[in-house]
């Protein structure tokens, strides 16, 4: 400790008389300082900085956060984990973490109530612009402009209102190589810790991965190294690999290792960065998922790799690579697991049925199954988000924990504390004597889904962060932690962001939760309404003597296709449950007449486009052409008649053509089997 006081002096020595040197004498102090802050200090007096600037807010900057937060959602929404999980490595240090975007504007800051208090005296807050050209010389405007890590400490920073902090920063690079924003941590001048830059230089790494797994969730992707220790560890480099072998993707140590890379990539062919066929080493991961294989470069070296996650295989046909049904090993690993929509065991796999906005959501979230990234599902009411949830949840490596359900809307604000983190015996007044388990340590082991997350009472919003960021739960009345161990999925209707703009969801949270956004189509813009009906039918069918024995004509397949769906999903299927419930014991197929009346009524969200009009039309026609006839061929000589009377007449006619079967009576004439049985009440 003495030994880095001194140090610590002898620098400070040295940095008072470089700056002594570079600003009263105009000399360059070549050796007094770090070669970046030296450069730094050279740019800063060409464009003109003045060190004695008192380097106060930035109302631009300010005005512009929400912007700027939007641009870098994808990056923020990421970072936050991270430097939650980075503040827990240095809290009670006088220390903060900061994220600021490409520009070098702060998005996000987390630390020390009090040296946060100390910080916003020289602007170190969000909204502020950390800009080298608007600063000077600190650690995260310089790191932008180097493209790597820096540490700026005391009166190394180019103005000397900043000298009291000591900054370390590192560049966080995007999936494509650009510099998307900095990683940064600053204390007091008078604490700097050895350790703080390697720190942040890892923290920024693995925001790096998270953004590559992410960016390339489609892609196959594979981690290479020079040093097999080092595959599966932060100093992995990672390539995007498309199913057709082709490389469309690399983090920065991808690059660094293969050199023949192109900076704009524009989709390398494998075969022009290894020696060995991309096919090949398929086949050679398939055999042996655990193994490292060895790849020979092109440019002569030798790096180490292994295939991450199970790869989209279907359709390979890349020049040199075999097709995936020439490998049996191959296609026993793709083997889809059975699904069970009764008992809600389903894979995401389950739930491809071709509709393509809906499968690059299930492709994104099976690239992140295992990996400790929140999902956050978004959808109108009636989707099947929780359905989503499920078959994210069993297609993981927890499909044997359990799957615990808490719809944040369906509970009064008054219960939803105990439900979500249970109570100790006699905390409250009625409370059971023995206690109650709460949601979250239910699923430990698990998957909690919070359904409706939006809907969350703002207290319990700030107990669950912190649920989060200690993986510890207190139960009410309670005092000791409880360590659980979850995977985190949520749901909402709502624009989650403008409820954080309208104060009603904390911003936080929205950050720790957002891992990953999903949207759900609404089913009125699904292109795979066929299967969605036949799926739903072998589901309400199934154990029962008509399974399989059912179908749905085409003339209501048409119609469904059609209609708008205000009710999404869970109406479509009310309505082919109502429907098989009209069947008599005689039919097997669906049509019009079996069909809830309400679909066919006047309704603001019904209009000709939806094909309810052509629907009701063909009925109409069939009634016409059933009921006239016995209208002619009734005697005249009774005088005029009534519309009932005419009416009943026509349905008696009909009535004894079919023999009696209301079911094809009610069809001929184009309305349901209930109204006919009405009707028919009327004749006794």
């Amino acid at each position: 400790m003495t030994g880095q006081l001194l140090a610590g002096g002898a620098r400070e020595l040295r940095v008072t008389e470089a700056r002594r040197q570079f600003f009263e004498e105009g000399a360059c102090p070549e050796g007094e300082l770090p070669a970046e802050v030296l450069r730094s200090w050279l740019r800063c007096r060409d464009s003109g900085v003045d060190y004695q600037a008192d380097g106060r807010g930035d109302p631009e900057g300010r005005s512009g956060l929400v912007a700027a937060r939007e641009r870098s959602e994808l990056l923020l929404s990421n970072a936050s984990g991270v430097m939650e999980h980075v503040f827990e490595q240095i809290r009670a240090s006088g220390s903060m973490v900061i994220l600021a975007d490409d520009q070098g504007m702060i998005l996000h800051s987390l630390g020390d109530p009090d040296f946060v208090n100390r910080a916003q005296r020289v602007a170190l807050q969000p909204g502020a612009l950390w800009s080298e050209s608007l600063r000077g010389t600190n650690a995260i405007g310089t790191t932008l402009v180097e493209a790597a890590p820096v540490e700026v400490i005391g009166a190394e920073h180019f103005l000397d209102r900043n000298g009291i902090l000591t900054c370390s920063a590192a560049p966080v690079f995007s999936p494509t190589g650009e510099v998307a924003g900095v990683l940064d941590i600053s204390g007091d001048s008078r604490s700097n810790q050895r350790h703080t830059l390697g720190l942040v230089r890892l923290a920024a790494q693995l925001l790096e991965k998270r953004l590559f797994e992410i960016q390339y969730a489609r892609e196959i992707v594979v981690a290479i190294h020079a040093r097999p220790e080092c595959i599966g560890g932060l100093q992995e480099g990672l390539l995007a690999v498309s199913p057709e072998g082709r490389v469309v993707g690399a983090n920065s140590i991808a690059r660094g290792l293969l050199k023949s890379l192109p900076a704009g990539l524009e989709a390398v062919d494998f075969s022009a960065v290894s020696r060995l066929a991309f096919g090949s080493f398929i086949d050679r991961c398939t055999r042996d998922p655990y193994a490292l294989q060895a790849l020979d470069l092109r440019c002569g070296e030798r790096v180490f790799a292994r295939l991450r996650g199970a790869p989209p295989l279907i359709g390979m046909a890349a020049r040199g690579n075999r097709p995936a049904a020439e490998s049996p090993a191959r296609v026993q690993e793709n083997t889809p697991k059975p699904c069970n929509r009764r008992t809600g065991e389903i894979t995401l796999e389950c739930l491809a049925t071709g509709d393509p906005r809906l499968q690059l959501a299930l492709d994104r979230a099976a690239r992140i199954t295992g990996k400790d990234i929140p999902l956050l599902i978004q959808g109108e009411s009636g989707v099947g988000k929780e359905l989503f949830a499920r078959a994210f949840h069993f297609s993981g490596p927890r499909s044997d924990g359990p799957f615990v359900a808490l719809n944040c809307a369906a509970i009064p604000e008054n219960l939803i504390e105990s439900e979500l983190f249970g109570y100790v015996g006699g905390a409250f007044t009625g409370a059971r004597r023995e206690g109650s388990v709460g949601k979250i340590q239910q699923a430990h082991g698990g998957t909690l889904f919070l359904d409706e997350i939006g809907d969350m009472p703002l207290g319990m919003q700030a107990r669950l962060l912190r649920v989060l960021q200690e993986r510890c739960v207190t139960p009410v009345g309670g005092q000791r932690q409880i360590p659980v161990d979850i995977s985190l999925v949520c749901a909402t209707h709502r624009m989650l962001r403008d409820a954080v703009r309208a104060g009603s969801f904390r911003e936080d949270l929205y950050y720790r939760v957002n891992g990953l956004t999903i949207t759900v189509p609404p089913l009125r813009d699904r292109t795979d309404i066929r299967s969605i009906v036949a799926n739903i039918l072998e589901a309400e069918l199934a154990g029962t003597p008509r399974e399989g024995l059912v179908c749905i004509g085409d003339q209501v397949l048409d119609f469904f296709e059609r209609y708008p769906w205000p009710g999404n999903v869970r109406q479509l299927q009310n309505v082919i449950r109502v429907a098989a419930a009209l069947l008599d014991d005689d039919e097997t197929e669906i049509l019009p007449v079996h069909l809830p009346e309400e679909l066919f009524g006047a309704d603001p969200m019904d209009d000709a486009e939806s094909g309810q009009g052509q629907l009701q039309g063909a009925g109409q026609s069939v009634l016409s052409t059933a009921a006239m006839p016995a209208v002619q061929a009734a005697p005249s000589a009774g005088g005029a008649r009534s519309l009932d009377e005419i009416e009943l007449e026509a349905i008696a006619v009909v009535m004894r053509e079919v023999g009696g079967n209301v079911s094809a009576a009610a069809r001929r004439l184009g309305i349901s089997r209930n109204t006919l049985y009405r009707k028919i009440g009327r004749m006794s």
